[in-house]
């Protein structure tokens, strides 16, 4: 892939509106507690989201001394997504003297967004989604872009209990961590065998990340959450929210997204699995040589991130299935 111009960012949030003729706050933050605007420049509306260290309490876990969404913009990643996604940023701004902050100008695509709520999805753009899931680890698969923005490890640890307690001492009252704060200690009661797996590694993820390094790495988003997916018009798939991107095993974004969209899937998870490998080979992927070390790591490293989550919703037939992979795969995690 050859590496495109990197747009410019500009030095501040004023540089950015400054074409803009009204600005509405808009009352409900996102989950992490990024502030939001809507902005209008002429007849069109448009986003603005703020992006803080202070304010949003997953830059807080990541401990990065960057802003990853900024980052991306800097070094030309989402402008070599392929064609098939429809990155909605228009322009980004950061002060230079203030490295942990940042603004993105969006357009406003919320219509086309994933609607809200617990009914499955639709087959056709469950499949869409895999599919490109796929066209985007194939497309940075031998990239000389600089994706290395968001560690491993550290996607591994921001759902942690140490961002629980992190969050708890600081007071700042943000829900997610409270209910990781909850669903950790609860696992070992109720998946006791899980637990005895994932939660040394949610303090400490070295093992699992040492193993995945024997394995192909690729850019990946690090949250395909329902939430963050849409389609336009086009059939393209709209892809917002990218704060923990970085390097990392394709395979990761699968479990992530299995795990996170569970009660949505129309399929089962092993259709999932089956329809992202055939997409990735269709893309001129050899997975043979590492697909299923990489894919029992990845589940372990899913209940790494959730573990917590699924244990809030009790022994069901979703945390059994979990249960079960992660008794396969953990004996990838001892010393060769």
């Amino acid at each position: 892939m050859s590496t495109p111009a990197a747009p410019p960012v500009l030095e501040s949030v004023d540089d950015l509106l400054v074409d803009v003729e009204e600005r509405v706050p808009l009352t409900t933050p996102g989950v992490s507690g990024a502030a939001l605007e809507r902005v209008r420049i002429g007849a069109e509306w448009l986003v603005l989201k703020h992006l803080d260290h202070a304010g949003d309490w997953t830059l807080r876990a990541l401990g990065a001394p960057v802003v990853p969404p900024v980052e991306l913009w800097r070094r030309g990643v989402l402008a070599a997504l392929p064609d098939c996604f429809d990155q909605p940023i228009l322009a980004v701004a950061q002060d230079p003297d203030r490295p942990t902050t940042g603004a993105l100008l969006m357009r406003d695509v919320g219509a086309a967004l994933v609607p809200g709520g617990d009914d499955p999805v639709p087959a056709e753009l469950h499949e869409r989604f895999v599919d490109h899931m796929a066209a985007l680890h194939a497309a940075f698969w031998d990239s000389d872009l600089d994706v290395d923005v968001v560690p491993p490890g550290t996607r591994y640890l921001f759902l942690s209990p140490g961002t629980a307690a992190a969050e708890a001492a600081l007071g700042s009252g943000a829900r997610v961590p409270q209910l990781i704060g909850e669903g950790w200690p609860l696992l070992e009661r109720v998946a006791p065998r899980l637990a005895q797996v994932v939660l040394p590694l949610a303090h400490d993820p070295a093992r699992l990340v040492a193993a995945l390094a024997a394995t192909p790495s690729t850019f990946v988003h690090g949250d395909l959450k329902l939430d963050n997916l849409g389609s336009d018009a086009r059939g393209r798939t709209i892809l917002l929210d990218w704060e923990v991107p970085g390097r990392g095993a394709p395979l990761s974004d699968l479990a992530w997204y299995l795990a996170i969209n569970c009660r949505r899937i129309p399929t089962t998870k092993e259709q999932t699995i089956d329809s992202y490998r055939t997409a990735l080979e269709r893309r001129g992927v050899d997975t043979e040589p590492w697909w299923e070390t990489q894919l029992g790591l990845c589940l372990v490293g899913a209940m790494v991130n959730f573990g917590w989550e699924k244990a809030l919703g009790g022994y069901d037939d979703e945390l059994a299935w979990w249960d079960r992979q992660v008794a396969r795969a953990a004996y990838l995690l001892e010393p060769a």
